[in-house]
């Protein structure tokens, strides 16, 4: 239930129903923000959704929320996969597989940042010590670019097996 969850309310996951409701054109956003495309960046648009559930919940109260939010998530939680089928992320079967053997964890390192302040592009390298191994990944978060590295180690150890 934690993973579906998670599934649930992360950033991107939240931004995409933002978008559905089209909050980004009701925000008043700063002229920098407004710029910078702020009203369609996930974290804005993710923080004005809960914001809005938040409004919703204290205004009206738990039932009145839950009646006129929950239809936002349905196709999303319709989306998700069985219980048995929630798999781990990358960073997270990474550190289990090291943790397993008694190895040093994998340090993360942002290699760099590129592109327009609402499109980065994150280049991240994820290093193991034992084995010593090492790759890159790149996403338009850094938490993206972190797992795609991960899931490139996950690869190299695969085959080093």
């Amino acid at each position: 239930m934690t993973r579906a969850r998670a599934e649930l309310v992360r950033e991107s996951a939240l931004a995409v129903i933002a978008r559905e409701l089209d909050i980004g054109s009701r925000l008043i956003l700063g002229p920098g923000e407004l710029k910078s495309g702020g009203h369609r960046r996930d974290s804005i648009l993710a923080d004005a959704l809960e914001a809005l559930v938040a409004a919703i919940h204290l205004d009206a109260g738990f039932e009145t929320c839950r009646a006129v939010v929950l239809p936002w998530f349905e196709a999303s939680i319709a989306a998700l996969p069985p219980p048995n089928k929630l798999g781990k992320d990358a960073k997270t079967r990474l550190q289990e597989w090291l943790q397993a053997r008694q190895k040093p964890l994998p340090i993360y390192a942002l290699l760099s940042e590129s592109g327009d302040e609402h499109a980065k592009i994150f280049r991240v390298e994820c290093g193991l010590t034992d084995p010593a191994i090492s790759c890159e990944g790149e996403g338009s978060s850094r938490r993206a670019a972190e797992q795609m590295a991960a899931e490139a180690v996950l690869q190299q150890v695969d085959r080093h097996r």
